[in-house]
């Protein structure tokens, strides 16, 4: 019965991570699409369009989907995605900004403002915690793609404003306006980036408590979970200790 039971188990975690991996090809081919209808379709000309395939292909997104949400922009039957920003408190006071593309946008913000509550958290209005984010430029290179100084000797040379080395990720801030001239200048010398878009960089930061951490947790988990939802980002910190005992 025990090899019976770590076999569902084991059924049940794959279940659970092919289900997050189409989640996820939906959500980047969303942005594909809604990248390839707001720009030029070619994305030698389309930084966003060019940023949203970087990132397809890092996370091993099939070609031909990539091309189908490519040709979805300009189908009969393109669907009207919407841009829509949703601010809010998690537990502990940490501030959240979620980003979604929806094609219904009282469908969305009502599931988002159910999972601020279900979570210990509540949704607040537009502006409400922006000010503890600035609004930047980030590149996203794989670990794999250079040392630490060769990364961050190319990011400096580059024009980059902020680096952070990581063992797995490496994060190359820039302002808004020079993204594109930056990652055109890191990929010469590293290659494709994992990804390059704009994105919310807390400028306050909230270390959470171990009371707070594990509702926090599932509520950044459901967020993310959502279809709607494109990108989850928050201002807090889990000190190590804590994260261990999530697991």
């Amino acid at each position: 019965m025990a090899g019976h039971s770590q076999f569902k188990n084991i059924m049940h975690r794959k279940g659970a991570q092919d289900a997050k991996r189409a989640r996820m090809f939906t959500k980047l081919a969303r942005e594909i699409t809604v990248a390839a209808k707001t720009g030029l379709p070619d994305a030698a000309h389309n930084p966003r369009l060019r940023a949203a395939i970087a990132a397809a292909r890092a996370a091993q997104m099939p070609k031909d989907n990539i091309e189908r949400a490519m040709k979805k922009a300009s189908g009969p039957d393109t669907e009207n995605y919407e841009e829509m920003r949703y601010e809010g408190f998690g537990p502990g006071g940490v501030a959240i900004i979620v980003d979604a593309l929806t094609d219904n946008r009282n469908r969305t913000a009502s599931d988002v403002r159910s999972l601020f509550s279900k979570y210990g958290g509540n949704m607040g209005t537009s502006g409400s915690v922006a000010h503890q984010f600035d609004r930047v430029g980030l590149i996203v290179y794989s670990a794999k793609a250079g040392a630490p100084d060769t990364v961050f000797e190319a990011a400096l040379d580059a024009g980059a404003d902020d680096v952070a080395l990581g063992d797995e990720v490496h994060e190359i801030y820039t302002s808004i306006e020079a993204l594109h001239e930056v990652a055109k200048a890191l990929e010469a010398k590293l290659g494709e980036p994992e990804s390059a878009k704009l994105a919310w960089k807390p400028n306050i930061t909230v270390t959470v408590t171990e009371d707070d951490a594990p509702q926090l947790m599932k509520l950044i988990d459901g967020l993310e979970d959502h279809d709607d939802v494109q990108t989850v980002t928050g201002n807090f910190e889990v000190p190590d200790e804590i994260l261990e005992k999530l697991g």
